[in-house]
Formats: C-alpha cells, structure tokens, sequence
C-alpha cells in the first residue's frame, strides 16, 4: 500500500513485447512497493530494465499459457498490452481463474475489434461521430454508391478494415476514384466500414475506466503518416507529444464526459463492462471534438509519451481499475477532476521503422549508436529489436523503437528527442523529422492531422 492508501501490486505481469510495453514496464517496474515485472513475451532490451524479466517463449494469444504464468509468477496484476489478446479473450481466460485483469473482455474489446460496433455503440450512446456505413465482402456496389453520395454532397471519404488493423486498415481518400480503389483493395478481405472525412487536428485522449468510472490520462496527439508532411501510407504510428498546444490538460474533464462516460455506460448497459484503457481518438473540428474511433487498449506511440508524465503511481490506479474499485482510488488520490495528477513538462516520441515498413519490413539490420542516445538523456523505448551474440541490436519488427525526449517545454523536449533519434542508425531506417513541429514553432510549420 502506498502512503496516500492505494493498493500496491507487487508482482505484474505485462503481456506484450512492443515499445507500449516496454514503457509500462518501465513505469510499473519504479514504483514503489513493485518487486518484480514480468514481461511476456517481451524482448531482450525489455528484460534489461531493473526489476524486469521477459518470457520471450510465451504466444500472447496463447489463453492457457498466460493464465499458467500469472498464476506460476503470483501476479497480482495482469496489464494486457495489444489489441489481438483482447479480442481473443485472453481477459475472459483470466476472468475464469479469478486474476485481476486490466483489459476488456472481448465482448466489450469488439469496441476496437469492429468499427462498425464502435459506430453503434457510440450513436446508441449519443457520442458524435462522422456518418458512416457498414458493408461485407459481397456488397462492393452498395458501398461504392454510399462512397458516391458522400463525393457528391461535396464530402471527403474514409474507407476502413473493420477488423483489427495494427493502426494501418484506414485509406483517407481525396477523390471517388481513390475511394472506389480503396474499396476493392480492402472489401475482399473482410467488411469494411465507409465514413465521411472530418477536417480537424487529432487529439487521443486515454482513460483508465472500471466499467463506471474514468479517469483520464494526459492527450496526446499521434502522426499517423509514414512521411514528413503528412504523406503516405498510415502506419501503426510515427511519433506523438504532450501536451497539446491547443487542447489543455484540465479540458480532459469535460470530454470525459461528452465521449467515455457515455460509450461505459452503453456497454455496461448491453452487459459488457468495460474494465481497461478506454482510447478516443478525437478529432478537433471546428463544430467541436467528434469520435473518430476507440481503442480498447494503451495507444501506441502514445503510452510512450504519456507515462514519462505521470506524478501518481500506475500500478495501484491499473489494479483499482480492474477490481472495479476506481472512485476510491481517485479519492485516495485527491485529485482536482478526474485526471490523473502529472509531473509539469512535456514529452515527445520519434518512432524509428525498418526498412520496407509498413508493408514488408526488413529484419536484421544492426543498429547502431544506442548508448550515444540513451546518455543524452532520451528514453529509448524498443519494439522490433532482436540482441545479437555480440551484445548488439538489430531490426527485428517495422517499428523498431521509440525515441522519447523530455522536457520543461515542447520545444526542449522535441530538441532532446531529435538529437538523441540521430545518434541512432540502421540501414533503411525511416523516420519523420516534423514531429510536433507545429506545436513548436506555429501553425505556419505545418498542420498536423488536418484531415482524416
């Protein structure tokens, strides 16, 4: 128990192996009261943290093999990272052997798992979102004729994987013939979900929720696009920072309310609570903020820039969370609203990619100039790393690592994170150089997210 009473979990179990879990690791691993955390599967860069071990033979998805390590290691917590395990049930495994879980199960992780749920769930709940509609494989004609009408309205067009996509099943469309080509190219891999564009700045706004209550973590805002300028293929994630220039922290209270008590109490009401990371992408139009889409999980790369600016405990908050036990847990911590209270500053992320990503990532390159950065007082959170028999790295995945600067300032925060992202180098390495430039230097440097 911790001085101002919350519970403290003193063994966790993180189930993952990428740069978000590398960040809980590092967060959870600190903390007070924390004696070991157990990271599954995890990476050799993972396990090197103290206090950190990694089971690099454990498969995520894997419901019995994970409920057998939470019950072998006595975990008193299990953190679900990645949106597969929820949508496989490895919550409702856990549910069965009484572990405390934070996660959804799947039935409320379909919130994610389907963007068409997502829509229903969230008009049900009277949360604004862009118009939208659902088709299946053999209904490639009704959904080019939907995509025709939004053309013809004068709207833009959104053609999405209803299914999980890593971050990259969306085409954003700057005509009818992209979005006709966007609909070929998807519909025969599942349903799809078509939905007018939005012009605006995004905006991810993340909540720990106990089925009843949220309560909100930092916003942060991510870059989607492969390449500087916004262009080219979206991808899981190229960087994100904290906070925003034009959404303060204190406004979180307020679209707590408009966006995630509303889709908690939808859900409850269809009976499936939701217990976990409740993620609202958000994007800022100039009607007011609309839902996008929502996560069921720690968004990636934004728990990596978020985290770093936390001055409350994670694990007792995590834990409460997933006891259903969040209101007292917030009292406990005496917080103004229901924000998590944060150390000041700011914190931005450049996420360095393999070669060939998105699409066919290249694997074994050596990366070189790690401890150049990481002295410079960067936080290096990796993802697709694999340590050579020399005790070096190589590529291992398409998005590598996280690079994460921190300072008083967006401004210092982005200089640290940018010199500490050059010391590094592999070859084919992609990255963007514009991260938070607007947020730094005014809307003049350019706009970030303008439409999707």
């Amino acid at each position: 128990m911790t001085a101002s009473g919350l519970v403290m979990p003193t063994r966790i179990l993180v189930v993952g192996g990428g740069a978000r879990e590398h960040a809980l690791a590092w967060k959870l691993s600190v903390e007070p009261g924390v004696n070991e955390v157990t990271v599954a599967p995890g990476s050799y860069a993972i396990g090197a943290e103290p206090r950190v071990r990694a089971l690099k033979d454990l498969d995520p998805l894997d419901a019995e093999r994970v409920v057998f390590v939470a019950k072998a290691i006595a975990a008193e917590l299990v953190v679900i990272g990645p949106e597969a395990p929820l949508a496989a049930g490895v919550v409702d495994a856990l549910h069965k052997h009484r572990i405390a879980v934070f996660g959804p199960a799947a039935a409320a992780a379909r919130i994610e798992s389907s963007k068409a749920f997502c829509h229903d769930v969230a008009v049900a709940a009277g949360v604004p979102m862009a118009r939208s509609a659902a088709f299946e494989i053999a209904e490639r004609g009704p959904a080019i004729e939907f995509a025709r009408q939004l053309a013809a309205e004068g709207k833009g067009i959104v053609v999405k994987a209803d299914g999980l996509a890593a971050g990259k099943g969306v085409t954003v469309c700057d005509d009818i013939d992209e979005a006709v080509w966007a609909i070929d190219a998807q519909i025969g891999g599942g349903p799809i979900l078509i939905e007018e564009r939005l012009e605006g700045r995004e905006a991810s706004l993340i909540a720990l929720c106990d089925g009843k209550e949220a309560l909100a973590l930092p916003f942060a805002r991510d870059h989607k696009r492969l390449g500087d300028l916004d262009v080219g293929p979206n991808t899981g994630g190229m960087g994100a920072y904290s906070p925003l220039e034009d959404l303060p922290d204190d406004a979180a209270d307020e679209l707590i309310e408009r966006f995630h008590r509303p889709i908690l109490a939808e859900l409850a009401r269809r009976g499936t609570p939701f217990r976990g990371a409740l993620y609202a992408g958000l994007m800022l139009t100039v009607d007011g903020p609309v839902l996008l889409e929502c996560n069921a999980r720690f968004g990636d790369p934004e728990t990596q820039v978020i985290l770093p600016r936390l001055a409350a405990p994670l694990g007792p908050l995590l834990l409460a969370a997933a006891k259903g036990r969040l209101k007292a847990a917030i009292k406990a911590l005496g917080v103004d609203g229901h924000r998590v209270p944060l150390i000041p500053g700011a914190t931005l992320g450049i996420v360095l990619a393999a070669a060939g990503y998105p699409d066919v990532p290249r694997s074994g390159d050596p990366i070189e100039g790690l401890h150049a950065a990481r002295a410079s007082g960067a936080l290096l959170f990796h993802a697709g790393t694999a340590r050579d028999a020399d005790g070096g790295y190589r590529t291992a995945g398409g998005r590598v690592m996280t690079v994460v600067g921190r300072g008083p300032d967006l401004a210092s925060a982005r200089d640290q994170a940018e010199m500490a992202a050059g010391m590094i180098s592999f070859d084919g390495l992609q990255r963007r150089r514009d991260i938070g430039l607007q947020a730094v230097y005014g809307s003049g440097a350019f706009a970030v997210g303008s439409a999707r």
